[in-house]
C-alpha cells in the first residue's frame, strides 16, 4: 500500500503538468477541458450546489447530478442534464466527483452508506473526489483517510489511488450563481494545484488551507466570526434606533469607521437600508438561521475537542438555536435584528 501511495505522489506532478498545459488556470472553453475533468459528478442540489452544477455546465463540462429531491432532479433534467438515482451511480460515470451537503451525517452516507460512492467496493472511478459541504474537520479527515484507502479502477494520469480535497465555500447563493465563491481547500497541495482550474469554473478565489480537514476548519471558523460580527452589528443598530439614530445614518458611520465590517457594508440586516440582501425582503432566501445554528455547533464542538473557551461563540450557538425554536430557522440569518434584538422597523 505504502508502494503504491508513493507512486501516486510522484505521478501527481505529470497529471499537474498536463493539465497546465491544456488549459488556462483563469479561463477555458468547453473544447480546453482536460480529459481528467470532462465527466463531472454533483451531489447535492440545494440553493449552493444548483447554482454551482449550473456554472460547470454553462462552462462546457458534461455533468451528471443526484440529490435526494426529485423535484429539483427534474428541473435539471429537463434542462438536458444527466440524473442518477443514488451516489453510486453518479460516481460510476465520473472522472470528479463534487458534493455539497447539508451535515456531517449527510457526508458520510453519501460517501460510505448503502448506495454511497464506496457501496461497490473500494475500487473507485473518480481519481477525484471534491466535498464542499461544511462539516466537522474530523468528518473530512475521517472520509480522506477511507479514500485513501481505495484503488482506481483505471489509472488517471499514472494516479493508482483517488484523492480527496475538503473545499467549503464562502459567498453565499449570491456568489454561487454569479460563479464568484472562495473555496477554502484542504489536502493535497498537488492535487489542489491540479485542480484549481475547476474550482475557478465556480468561483473568483481559492486560498490553500494546508492538509485533509483545514479547509473544513477554516470555514467554520469564518462563520463563527461572520455570526459574531452581525450578532455585534444588529445589537448596536438595535441599541442606536432606540437612542434615536436612524439605521441608515449609523451605516454610513459604520462603514466610514472603525466599525465597517462586511455586516454593515455588504449584508446589512436592516431592512430598507441595503437593496438586494435578505433583510429587504423579508429575510427570504440566503444562509438560514439553522445552518448557522449548525455551524456554531460545529464551531463548539471542535473548540471544546481541543480545549479552547469559546465565550462569543457559546452564545452565539444559543441565541441561533432560540431563533429557530421560535420558528426562524428557515430565515436568513439576519434576521437576528428583527427577531432576537426587535429592532424597530422605522428607518
Amino acid at each position: 500500500m505504502a508502494s503504491s501511495r508513493v507512486r501516486s505522489f510522484m505521478q501527481l506532478h505529470k497529471l499537474i503538468g498536463s493539465l497546465n498545459n491544456s488549459c488556462s488556470i483563469r479561463s477555458f472553453s468547453s473544447s480546453h477541458i482536460p480529459s481528467q475533468f470532462e465527466r463531472i459528478g454533483f451531489v447535492g442540489l440545494g440553493n449552493m450546489g444548483s447554482q454551482m452544477a449550473n456554472n460547470l455546465i454553462k462552462k462546457g463540462y458534461d455533468v451528471t447530478v443526484h440529490d435526494v429531491n426529485k423535484n429539483t432532479m427534474k428541473i435539471f433534467s429537463d434542462k438536458g442534464t444527466v440524473t442518477k438515482e443514488s451516489p453510486f451511480e453518479v460516481a460510476e460515470s465520473s472522472d470528479v466527483v463534487i458534493t455539497m451537503l447539508p451535515s456531517s451525517a449527510n457526508v458520510l452516507d453519501v460517501y460510505t452508506g448503502p448506495s454511497g460512492f464506496l457501496c461497490g467496493g473500494n475500487i473507485l472511478r473518480p481519481w477525484l473526489f471534491i466535498d464542499s459541504s461544511t462539516i466537522d474537520p474530523q468528518t473530512s479527515r475521517k472520509v480522506s483517510a477511507t479514500l485513501s484507502n481505495c484503488f482506481l479502477k483505471e489509472k488517471r494520469g499514472g494516479l493508482e489511488i483517488p484523492s480527496m480535497l475538503d473545499a467549503p465555500v464562502s459567498g453565499g447563493v449570491f456568489a454561487a450563481e454569479s460563479a464568484t465563491l472562495t473555496f477554502m481547500v484542504g489536502g493535497s497541495e498537488e492535487v489542489f494545484t491540479a485542480a484549481k482550474s475547476l474550482f475557478l469554473s465556480m468561483g473568483k478565489n481559492t486560498i490553500y488551507c494546508g492538509g485533509a480537514g483545514n479547509g473544513s476548519a477554516a470555514k467554520i471558523c469564518n462563520n463563527l466570526a461572520m455570526a459574531v460580527s452581525m450578532l455585534g452589528v444588529s445589537e448596536a443598530f438595535s441599541l442606536g434606533q432606540r437612542l434615536g439614530i436612524a439605521a441608515s445614518t449609523l451605516t454610513k458611520i459604520f462603514n466610514s469607521s472603525s466599525a465597517r465590517c462586511w455586516s454593515s457594508d455588504t449584508y446589512n440586516p436592516v431592512p430598507g437600508v441595503m437593496a438586494g440582501v435578505p433583510a429587504s425582503r423579508n429575510y427570504d432566501g440566503g444562509f438560514a438561521s439553522k445552518l448557522m445554528a449548525k455551524d456554531l455547533n460545529l464551531a463548539m464542538t471542535s473548540a471544546n475537542e481541543v480545549g479552547l473557551r469559546c465565550p462569543l461563540t457559546s452564545q452565539a450557538e444559543k441565541i441561533f438555536m432560540e431563533l429557530c425554536d421560535d420558528g426562524h430557522e428557515t430565515k436568513d440569518f439576519s434576521c437576528v435584528f428583527q427577531q432576537y434584538y426587535h429592532g424597530s422597523e422605522e428607518l
